[in-house]
């Protein structure tokens, strides 16, 4: 397209990740595809669809857990 090589691609990522850091290239590419999906939704018209977010059972243990934890910490202090 523009010329664009492995070599050329390289030194891009390399002064990206001098610029921005190795924890914000993430959260950059994260941004850039919402953006772009919601772009696209819109041009085509589409109506936003809300993800419904299903916990997992190992998440659901990890919150139990924590909150047997506080339950004895709370019950301990009052002793």
């Amino acid at each position: 397209m523009f010329g664009l090589g492995l070599p050329e691609l390289l030194v891009i990522f390399a002064v990206l990740l001098l610029l921005f850091g190795a924890k914000k290239l993430p959260e950059i590419g994260r941004g850039l595809g919402e953006g772009i999906r919601s772009f696209k939704a819109s041009l085509s018209g589409e109506e936003e669809k809300e993800e419904k977010v299903v916990p997992t059972k190992e998440i659901e243990a990890e919150v139990n857990k924590k909150e047997v934890k506080e339950t004895t910490e709370k019950e301990a202090s009052k002793a």
